[in-house]
């Protein structure tokens, strides 16, 4: 029997030659397609600057440091995210916090976090790591207002939501990552993200101090700027001048990436239209089904469904070879941060939704045949 897993890489023809070519140029890694692929990066996300790293986690880590969170700060996150959102502050000695998620958007709840920085000592928090999960976009405007207010900086992770957008309070729709409201913005090239590069990352920003600071900080805090070097022994000359890590993407990813990124467009449109198939089918169903904002221009990385019998929907699902997942257990369940303090019942609306989510198949070459082979199994499962 096919499987039909929750997400899938598309690897076309085109993509392999972008790949054989790039293997058979001069440059492995360091080379040119690494600035060609940040560039074209930049123009779809409507970002000034973006940065080409190893992998989203990657990205996170970087982005922390180049905000200077250190073991003096104290970083706001969600509880429903991917572990990353919050450990990229703990890389860096800082201390994470915190804030339950909006039961009907499920990102972070704006109203939860104003309350929690109103009570709180003023200067008491640094900044705010918020997600777009499953690629809803986050009002960021509201955010930025909360948190100029307070003095925070915003790190979007917006791994689940290249080519999303919100509109904002003009009536223009703002793309995540695009650099208008947050310092900073992740993405991730995992294979079942929009884009693939295999393992990936990138960093977008319209700050030119921060785009210079993450260029060092990617390739072991070197440059060989001659306009900053402190000595100059020659042309082979290169200084550290700062702590940093080998995070780079190498040109043959890149060229997957750049390929990949020319259908981009074309595959948000099909996550669209297979989200709506869903929501057109499943909605007689003993479902909570996704939330649509007509605001907002949903990404659609996952589509995650709310049933009292998950655990026996995901069994029968898998024993059809629907790959189905579960997106995610929340973070501050986990042992490492119940042994910081945190515990069950400290965010009651995440927990309620992790006890309850489940992650459909959804990805631009799932077909409608094989969706329907999904939708059929839900009924027989109901049924």
């Amino acid at each position: 029997m096919k499987i039909i897993p929750y997400g899938k890489q598309e690897i076309t023809q085109q993509d392999i030659d972008a790949v054989v070519g790039a293997l058979q140029s001069d440059f492995l890694t360091q080379g040119p397609q690494i600035a060609s692929f940040e560039k074209e990066f930049a123009q779809y996300i409507g970002s000034q600057y973006a940065v080409a790293v190893a992998n989203g986690t990657a990205a996170l880590h970087l982005a922390a440091l180049a905000l200077n969170v250190d073991t003096n700060s104290k970083v706001i996150t969600t509880p429903i995210t991917f572990v990353a959102s919050a450990n990229c502050i703990a890389y860096c000695g800082g201390t994470v916090d915190f804030v339950d998620i909006d039961p009907n958007t499920y990102t972070i709840d704006l109203n939860k976090l104003e309350l929690l920085l109103k009570s709180s000592p003023e200067g008491a928090y640094q900044g705010v790591v918020p997600v777009d999960f499953a690629g809803y976009p986050l009002d960021l405007e509201r955010l930025r207002s909360i948190a100029d207010k307070h003095g925070l900086w915003i790190l979007e992770d917006a791994c689940h939501s290249p080519g999303g957008s919100f509109k904002d309070s003009t009536g223009t729709h703002q793309k995540c990552g695009n650099g208008n409201f947050a310092e900073l913005a992740i993405f991730s090239f995992h294979p079942v993200k929009h884009i693939a590069t295999g393992e990936g990352g990138m960093i977008t920003t319209n700050s030119e101090e921060l785009y210079k600071k993450l260029l060092q900080l990617r390739t072991h805090g070197i440059t060989k700027d001659s306009s900053v070097l402190i000595d100059n022994h020659g042309g082979w000359y290169y200084e550290m001048q700062t702590l940093g890590y080998n995070y780079r993407l190498t040109d043959f990813q890149a060229a997957l990436g750049s390929s990949q990124l020319k259908r981009a467009s074309v595959g948000l449109e099909r996550r669209q239209n297979l989200a709506k198939r869903y929501s057109d089918a499943l909605s007689k169903y003993p479902l909570v089904l996704p939330n649509v904002n007509h605001q907002s221009n949903h990404a659609w990385h996952l589509y995650v469904i709310q049933t009292e019998k998950r655990l026996g929907l995901y069994n029968y699902l898998h024993s059809q070879n629907i790959k189905v997942q579960v997106h995610y257990i929340p973070v501050h369940t986990m042992p490492y941060y119940r042994q910081l303090g945190w515990k069950m019942g400290d965010f009651p609306v995440a927990e309620a939704f992790y006890d309850k989510c489940l992650s459909l198949p959804i990805y631009p070459t799932l077909t409608n045949q094989d969706q329907d082979i999904v939708i059929q199994a839900i009924d027989n499962f109901f049924s």
